[in-house]
Parts: C-alpha cells; sequence; structure tokens
C-alpha cells in the first residue's frame, strides 16, 4: 500500500533539517580543532624562537597564539620569563597577572610574579604573590625566602620572621636565610638572636665581608666592642673599600677610647663617602672628646666643622637639636 504523500514529504524535510544540522555541528567542530591546532602551533613557533635566541619574533608569535585564545594562559607565562629574562619588569608583571588569573595554582607564574615585583620594589603586590607560591609549594626555599626579603622591607617584621623560619625549616645550612634572620632579629632589637643567626651564617659562608659587618654591628649594640673591631678589621681586609665598615670601625674604636684609630677610621669612611653624615657626626665627637683630654681648640674646631658638615648633608637628622647645641658650646 502506497504511503500518504504528505507523510513523505514530512520525513523528507525532517531528514534535510537533520543533515544541515548535523552539518552545522560538524563544521562548528572542526573550526574549534582547527584554531586550537593553530594556537598550538603558533606557542611550538614561539618556544623555538627562543631557543634560538629571537626573542623579538618568539613575542609576535606569542601575541598571535593569544589573539586566536585570549584564554591561553601559557602564552602568558611564557611572555612573561621573557620580558623577565630582559629584566623588563613592569611586562613581565603584566604577563604573569594574566597567567595568574587564568590558572591561579601555577607555582610558576605565582613565584615569578613575586620576582617581578620584588624587582620593582613594589613589595605589597610581591608578598602576596609569593604568599600563593608557598601555599603552592610550601617546601620551596625561595619562595619564602623571597616573602620574607619582601616583608622585611615592609618593615613587616613579625611576618618576615615568619617565613625566614620556614625557609630555615626547609633547609638550615642556607647562610642567606641565617643572614635575613640576623637582619630581623636586629630590628626587632633582639640581638642575642640576632648575633646567634649572624654566627652561623658566618659559619656557612666564612669568607663573607657583609655577614662580618652584621655582626659586628650586633656586638656594637650589646657593647661587645673587642669582637666587633675584629670583625671589622676582617671585613675591611676583604672589602676596604665599605664606608659602612670604616664608620662602625671608627665608633667602635671611639667606644674603646682609641681616638686617634677612631678619627683614622672615620676619616677612611669621608673619603670614600663624602656624604656619610654618620661619620661627620662621630668624627666631630670624637674631635671633641679629644679636645677634652688635650684642651686643644684646634680639635675643637674640627669637632665643629664636621658637624656642620654632618647637619648640611642630612638637616633632619635625629639629633638635630643636641648637635646644634653642641655647635654652640664649642664655638665658643
Amino acid at each position: 500500500m502506497e504511503r500518504p504523500k504528505n507523510m513523505s514529504d514530512t520525513v523528507n524535510i525532517h531528514l534535510i533539517i537533520a543533515i544541515i544540522f548535523v552539518s552545522i555541528i560538524l563544521s562548528f567542530s572542526v573550526g574549534c580543532v582547527e584554531e586550537s591546532a593553530t594556537n598550538v602551533d603558533l606557542y611550538v613557533d614561539a618556544v623555538t624562537l627562543r631557543e634560538t635566541n629571537q626573542d623579538e619574533k618568539a613575542i609576535e608569535k606569542l601575541n598571535q597564539s593569544i589573539q586566536v585564545d585570549e584564554d591561553f594562559s601559557i602564552a602568558y607565562s611564557q611572555l612573561g620569563d621573557i620580558y623577565k629574562e630582559d629584566n623588563n619588569y613592569q611586562l613581565s608583571a603584566q604577563s604573569y597577572e594574566k597567567a595568574t588569573e587564568l590558572n591561579p595554582w601555577s607555582f610558576h607564574d605565582q613565584y615569578n610574579l613575586g620576582r617581578s615585583y620584588q624587582s620593582m620594589e613594589k613589595y605589597n603586590p610581591a608578598v602576596k604573590a609569593y604568599g600563593q607560591a608557598c601555599q603552592i609549594k610550601s617546601d620551596h626555599l625561595n619562595a619564602h625566602l623571597h616573602a620574607a626579603e619582601s616583608y622585611y622591607q615592609l618593615q613587616d617584621y613579625d611576618n618576615a620572621l615568619a617565613y625566614s623560619t620556614q625557609a630555615q625549616n626547609i633547609d638550615a645550612s642556607a647562610s642567606n636565610v641565617q643572614e635575613l634572620l640576623g637582619n630581623i632579629y636586629g630590628q626587632k632589637k633582639n640581638y642575642d638572636s640576632a648575633i646567634a643567626s649572624y654566627k652561623r651564617a658566618l659559619e656557612l659562608d666564612s669568607e663573607n665581608p657583609d655577614i662580618m659587618k652584621s655582626l659586628a654591628i650586633a656586638y656594637i649594640k650589646t657593647s661587645n666592642n673587642e669582637p666587633a673591631k675584629e670583625l671589622l678589621q676582617s671585613s675591611l681586609a676583604i672589602n676596604p673599600n665599605d664606608s659602612l665598615a670604616w664608620q662602625h670601625l671608627g665608633f667602635c674604636y671611639l667606644n674603646l677610647k682609641d681616638m686617634d684609630s677612631s678619627i683614622k677610621a672615620y676619616q677612611q669612611a669621608i673619603k670614600i663617602d663624602e656624604n656619610d653624615w654618620e661619620a661627620h657626626k662621630g668624627l666631630g665627637v670624637t674631635y671633641a672628646l679629644k679636645a677634652s683630654g688635650t684642651k686643644d681648640d684646634s680639635c675643637k674646631a674640627k669637632a665643629v666643622d664636621h658637624w656642620r658638615k654632618s647637619l648640611n648633608i642630612k638637616p633632619d637628622q635625629p639629633t638635630r637639636e643636641k648637635l646644634i647645641k653642641y655647635i654652640e658650646v664649642y664655638s665658643k
């Protein structure tokens, strides 16, 4: 029996619609595959160009890749790496920001975002990025160390201590961690702990003049001037152009009542850095004390001269009023 014509027409219409619908889906799917493949190809091209030191062309490929897919996180990450290696921290931070927005669990991007901000001395966003990096990898030494350094620069010594202590737990043999701990304890005026940390740092890095100097300063804070003097002399034997070490050596000799050696040390500090206001002030104090013991008016005049220079260099120094009174007294 023959099927009604209108039923056949209905089936044909439905079949045609189905074919068109499937064709649209297949066309869309093929398009997506082609777009994805193109995106990856551009990224691979960029990586290959980087390997041959063609960074400018690599950047072009990566930007093309992002135009194809603006959510392609690894392209932003690769851009961040290129800009960071080129010391263009502003652009590297922008790239890593986008990469971490798309993939917040990427340790690489969070850590390098922190490094970029730290290099620009933007410590608030740096600690935020390092905090994320430390959550992702709780045993990563440098992530904790750099977080501590950034908090230190923000004068947030409690958080600096927390991160540096964790860094110490990760690797107690890292001298830079021990040195940073010494700096933090020093700022918190816990000089015994500072000395202990600097000693450990020096055991690990025995020829480091900066650690010697820092330990010496901590000793001076606790009135241990003899070991401080020896450390500063050792530091200066390695780095004789360190004006800060000469300045503290001058102060150390002053505490030991060796006026002539104090004068020579302060003079050497000023020779290296004529704008060292603290060295000028210290030298003035030394000349004033020498004048009191010898009744030498030329020493009084030299004291006044260096105090005036100190005030000219730094008019807003903490002991300004006291220094002005000294100038008035010793000018008579």
